[in-house]
């Protein structure tokens, strides 16, 4: 696949005929209309992640084509109200088109063979009749499938089947039949599902009671690679696995792989509760930090429960073999292994206005008490961070009175020095943990004002508290009201005097703005370019997780 992408760069780079067709305002209804399922990416050419899908794109726009799937593109800087049109917000967005009116977003991997399979799931019904001519192909239509025996007349079975398959049909393909001599053919009993993969063993039955919930475990786990690879696009699925998560770090494939086979039967072992991973030590190594080993002294060995995020790195001293990794995953297992805590020392005392919270006294200050606390998780680095930290202060000053505080406190973690439950995926990010239900945060999304933040934690906290300058307002209008009505009318007047001096000032300055104004947007778009280039660089020094 490497070599086919690279041909299609260079062949593109020759400007030589594309598979993805470009399509404009006046051409693309015309084109969803024609097609019952298209892809179409939404970019812009500057933006490096398009630039980085492009190949990928391209590649699969190829194979696609033999299927009738199109793929298609929109350069949303020259059609700009078409990209508003359909909601783009970023870079690239590519959205599944089943006419002009049945619109989803693409959920997939932005990887040719990602890409392709997602696509040929979408142009499939969610489960396929199979027969005996049928079956052999589908096993091999996709890297995972999954297939169900069942009789003609149980309809319960094919109704569960049918509601897994609709919920999953985005990540596997689905096939069924009722063929009982298939099924024996096939060595398996009816009711049951087999899933069919290209790796490890090929296949995997599911021997349980034939129940959704059932099946859809049993699906996640056989189609997770006994030692799979951690990378940009695994990442996610292996935090949302639900299971603790083994790291494998190595610098080179041939170690990695030497590596694999070592810990295998420890993936099997351990299949359903632990997945095992390998990770790129080189690409990939500052990651080992946030698993509290030693960035820089590779193999290395830790495991991550996903759902606390807590830690245990093996000693780096010990060789990674079956034996020994086998021990300390099995004392992981039997809970003998003691979470490595990463934490800056407990402040000696909290004197400003917003408390200072760290790994060793994190359950003490958010979680094992009676107030409403507001945590803000940042980044000592982070340019966001640190526009928010006066206004932060700020909000913590509000709810300093001695009734405030014992109803709310405004605290923040340094989430690079402290080991913190959640996974954090950016910064800063900022959670309500509100008294007597501290294990149902809510996560704030709103805009970083004072005022927005106030309202947020009296929306959402179980004590209901109005910050300090709230009750200052209330009691504020309860004065004089015809007295401020009166010196606000003659403010207002003195106030359209000054707007029309000013009107006329500006209409002046407008013309001699006009003449430098192309020179000065030059030079503020090269500035602009500079700057975000400079502060690209500087936030991918400092990322924490570069999955």
């Amino acid at each position: 696949m490497r070599y086919s992408i690279a041909l299609t760069t260079v062949l593109a780079g020759l400007g030589l005929a594309s598979d993805v067709l470009e399509l404009k305002k006046d051409t693309l209804k015309g084109f969803v209309e024609e097609h019952d399922l298209a892809l179409i990416e939404f970019f812009a050419p500057w933006c490096g992640h398009c630039k980085a899908l492009a190949p990928e794109y391209e590649t699969a726009a190829t194979t696609l084509k033999e299927k009738d799937i199109p793929l298609a593109k929109v350069d949303c800087t020259e059609e700009t109200e078409l990209c508003q049109e359909y909601g783009v917000e970023g870079y690239p967005t590519l959205k599944v088109f089943r006419g002009p009116e049945n619109i989803s977003p693409y959920t997939g991997q932005r990887k040719a063979d990602a890409i392709i399979s997602y696509m040929t799931k979408q142009s499939l019904p969610a489960v396929s009749d199979l027969t005996a001519d049928t079956l052999e192909e589908f096993k091999t239509a996709d890297k995972v499938v999954l297939v169900a025996y069942f009789a003609a007349d149980d309809k319960a079975s094919n109704e569960t089947f049918t509601s897994v398959a609709s919920g999953l049909r985005d990540n596997y393909l689905f096939g069924a039949t009722n063929d009982a001599a298939l099924a024996e053919k096939e060595g398996v009993k009816q009711p049951t599902v087999v899933l069919y993969k290209s790796f490890d063993d090929g296949k995997d039955t599911f021997t349980e009671t034939f129940d959704k919930e059932a099946i859809e475990k049993f699906a996640k786990t056989a189609a997770t690679p006994l030692v799979g690879e951690v990378g940009p696009e695994t990442y996610s699925d292996y935090m949302a696995a639900g299971i603790p998560l083994a790291y494998i770090f190595a610098e080179t494939p041939e170690e990695r792989e030497t590596l694999s086979k070592e810990l295998k039967p420890l993936a099997l072992k351990h299949k359903g509760k632990i997945n095992f991973a390998t990770i790129d030590a080189k690409a990939f190594g500052q990651h080992a930090g946030n698993l509290n080993l030693e960035v820089g002294k590779f193999p290395a060995f830790a495991i991550q429960k996903t759902d606390k995020n807590q830690k245990f790195p093996y000693d780096q001293t010990k060789a990674i073999t079956e034996k020994d990794v086998g021990a300390f995953v099995d004392d992981f297992v039997a809970g003998k292994v003691e979470p490595s805590v990463k934490s800056e020392p407990i402040p000696e005392s909290q004197d400003g206005p917003v408390t200072v919270v760290v790994a060793k006294n994190y359950d003490d200050l958010v979680i094992n008490n009676d107030k409403d606390v507001l945590l803000e998780f940042y980044a000592p680095w982070c340019g966001h961070c640190k526009a928010l930290a006066p206004k932060y202060e700020e909000l913590g000053a509000l709810y300093a009175s001695p009734e405030l505080s014992k109803l709310v406190t405004i605290a923040k973690v340094d989430a690079t020095a402290n080991d913190v439950p959640d996974e954090i995926q950016g910064f800063p990010t900022i959670k309500l943990f509100p008294a007597g239900k501290k294990d149902s945060p809510v996560d704030y999304s709103g805009a970083r004002t004072v005022e927005d933040l106030a309202a947020f934690i009296k929306e959402n906290g179980s004590h209901k508290a109005a910050a300090a300058f709230e009750q200052a307002q209330d009691a504020a209008e309860t004065d004089d009201l015809p007295e401020q009505a009166a010196a606000a009318s003659e403010k207002v007047a003195d106030k359209a005097e000054e707007a029309t001096e000013s009107a006329k000032s500006a209409a002046s300055d407008a013309t001699e703005t006009a003449k430098t104004g192309t020179e000065s947007a030059k030079s503020a778009a090269s500035e602009a370019t500079e700057s975000a280039k400079s502060a690209a660089s500087q936030a991918s020094e400092h990322v924490v997780d570069e999955l």
